[in-house]
């Protein structure tokens, strides 16, 4: 099993970091839950680094070393585990010599590969894990989502200041980094507007949990004004439904963990009016965003979501730095994308010192069964 203590690059990956730039293919590998309990986030994320990876082919490819060369996406299903995903990206840069990888998404196996792709060199771009300790690994490290400080800090304000909300409750999984992350950070900030966090509920597991009326009942008897569930589109659409089941009915907000069809489909009316913060609007009238919207929909038959949108950024990312430093010498690579300045379809994106993007959030709303937009909150 992957000792992140003890790590050996193989002599097989340094041989391909040495050879990368003679492959007469540009080869990127894409980590996604493509089964699992966040399937969608998977597929999502899979058709948007696709689209991506499409389009730059349709234009003849990347020069690299004077030649231009198509690049291929290789895809590995993490199955949403962090024993997959080291699995998965072990299998990328030793065996199929990726030059970069598209991966994770989500925030627990984005923290299991970073330090096997610090350790080989090899560029990681994280598409949609919010966990702070993502890019700690180290300086091949990158993400192309705002991160959990930002976003919890949203939804704190969105609901102090334009819901009214002074009583939240949260209801949280703590054994993931993700729902962890955001539940410290929303009460951290929402305690700092004046607010009071009348109650705080933990559960472990939410794969796998059912029944969350213990937690929902101590919640109800505190009386709060808000519910904060920073948890991901399965289990918070459940929560909704039993809380309604014992006469819970408050203002309910969460993060980009609900953005799937699956929150609707499970939840139907009980999530009606719920908010969430999120990377990206496919109402956004930008050039960039329309022009990505209509050529998903042509491409795929429905419209991107946050993960579509996040993925196809993260290769553009990859992609646009290896056509400015016309190497995948891995050095000259991590530079470039230190360095990228990027339009894209999720916002403008530079990244500061930490390798995290400078960008901005927006407020979707559940309506009539859709994601209406709401609000666009900049970085402060």
């Amino acid at each position: 099993m992957y000792d992140p203590r003890k790590i050996i690059v193989p002599v097989g990956i340094a041989l391909a970091l040495v050879s990368c730039a003679k492959k007469q293919e540009i080869v990127i590998g894409g980590v996604f839950p493509l089964s699992g309990n966040a399937a969608t986030f998977g597929q999502s994320s899979k058709q948007g680094m696709q689209l991506a990876v499409d389009q730059v082919n349709a234009r003849g490819g990347i020069l690299v070393n004077g030649i231009k060369e198509p690049v291929r996406a290789l895809y590995e299903d993490d199955e949403g585990q962090p024993e997959k995903a080291n699995n998965a990206c072990q299998k990328l840069i030793s065996r199929d010599n990726v030059c970069a990888i598209n991966g994770a998404v989500m925030s627990k196996n984005s923290l299991a590969i970073a330090p096997i792709c610090q350790s080989a060199r090899v560029p990681m771009v994280s598409p949609a894990s919010t966990n702070i300790k993502v890019t700690e690994a180290g300086d091949y490290i990158f993400r192309a989502c705002f991160i959990d400080p930002f976003q919890g800090a949203v939804m704190a304000r969105y609901a102090y200041h334009q819901l009214g909300a002074r009583r939240a409750a949260i209801i949280f999984d703590n054994g993931n980094d993700y729902n962890k992350g955001l539940a410290e950070v929303f009460k951290q900030k929402f305690t700092q507007f004046g607010g009071t966090i009348v109650a705080d509920e933990a559960f472990t597991d939410e794969a796998n949990t059912v029944d969350f009326k213990a937690q929902l009942t101590s919640i109800k008897a505190a009386k709060p004004d808000f519910l904060y569930c920073p948890n991901y589109y399965a289990a918070d659409a459940v929560i909704m439904k039993q809380a309604h089941e014992i006469g819970l009915v408050l203002p309910v907000g969460g993060g980009d963990g609900w953005d799937s069809p699956e929150l609707v489909a499970i939840g139907k009316a009980d999530v009606e009016g719920a908010v969430f913060s999120n990377h990206f609007s496919k109402d956004d009238t930008a050039a960039v965003v329309r022009n990505f919207v209509s050529e998903y929909r042509t491409t795929f038959g429905a419209d991107p979501d946050a993960l579509a949108s996040l993925a196809y950024d993260a290769a553009s990312i990859i992609m646009t730095a290896i056509g400015q430093c016309a190497t995948l010498q891995p050095e000259k690579l991590r530079d470039a994308i230190k360095g990228l300045s990027l339009k894209g379809v999720t916002g403008a994106i530079t990244f500061d010192q930490k390798r995290n993007p400078i960008k901005s959030a927006v407020i979707l709303k559940i309506q009539n069964g859709r994601q209406v937009y709401v609000t666009t909150v900049a970085p402060e």
